[in-house]
């Protein structure tokens, strides 16, 4: 199998952040790489079938509210909102590149995946979602701690 080939996008300013507003981030414009992580510790991070992440240079990010950060393994880190729980962030240990969560990112936000990893855990079922009937819901209101303060 070739190896995964990165694609990078120029993308925006942006903020995100937790569900509950404690740990908050402003992306600077810049280039970016999109992608989904089918790998067993991304899919225990998320709780999900996979991570959907946004790659770029840690200079890119300044933090507002620090998250806490988990050593997953050996070589790799995984940073969540220490009030919430919501995850936010991977990184190798010591490198310079930090990836963000898309599902922090906020609504709107150009993200397009362009490569997947860890596709030997991937769930087969994915395929099918497409194809599958689906209904729009309407979210509730949210405190004023929710995510999408600035």
């Amino acid at each position: 199998m070739a190896e995964a080939q990165e694609t990078w996008t120029e993308t925006p300013a942006a903020t995100g952040g937790c569900q509950c507003g404690a740990v908050r981030y402003r992306l600077a414009a810049g280039p970016t790489r999109a992608s989904v992580c089918h790998c067993r510790m991304c899919q225990r991070q998320v709780g999900g079938p996979y991570a959907a992440f946004l790659k770029l240079a840690a200079g890119q990010i300044t933090w507002l509210g620090e998250p806490a950060w988990f050593a997953s393994s050996d070589i790799a880190e995984r940073g969540f909102c220490p009030a919430c729980g919501t995850p936010l962030a991977f990184r190798d240990i010591g490198s310079e590149w930090l990836e963000i969560t898309a599902g922090s990112l906020p609504a709107g936000f150009p993200f397009a995946p362009t490569v997947q990893f860890g596709i030997e855990s991937r769930h087969a079922w994915i395929d099918h979602l497409a194809a599958l009937p689906g209904e729009e819901t309407t979210e509730r209101p949210v405190s004023h701690q929710a995510a999408e303060q600035p």
